[in-house]
């Protein structure tokens, strides 16, 4: 993969991730009507998310570790809760992560100099 691929694959990711949390704990599925504070889940994207836009190097690399957190939130409540609308919105979730994930490997190895 290029790195203008997965940089783009990336950024796309990520932001379409920050979206889903939002969108998810706010108006599509939230625990309680009306929201609630689990919106508050979506802050730790927004650290790396001026990195990632600017294709630091750095930041790809910690941001790698951070996604598994949402990889393993999406895993507990997709395979927890007995909504199939909350159990959908985990499925993205760990799509969305997972395709993060696979994009940052791919923007290091893209990106590194011999």
């Amino acid at each position: 993969m290029k790195v203008g691929t997965a940089y783009l694959a990336a950024c796309i990711a990520l932001v379409s991730l920050i979206f889903l949390c939002v969108a998810w704990e706010l108006w599509l599925a939230p625990l309680r009507p009306g929201g609630s504070w689990l919106v508050l889940k979506v802050v730790p994207l927004l650290f790396p998310l001026l990195g990632i836009l600017k294709g630091r190097r750095y930041t790809y690399k910690w941001s790698s570790l951070l996604i598994w957190l949402y990889v393993a939130e999406g895993l507990v409540r997709a395979w927890s809760d007995p909504v199939p609308a909350m159990r959908a919105l985990a499925g993205v979730e760990i799509a969305l992560s997972l395709a993060f994930f696979g994009s940052i490997v791919a923007y290091l190895r893209a990106s590194r100099t011999s």
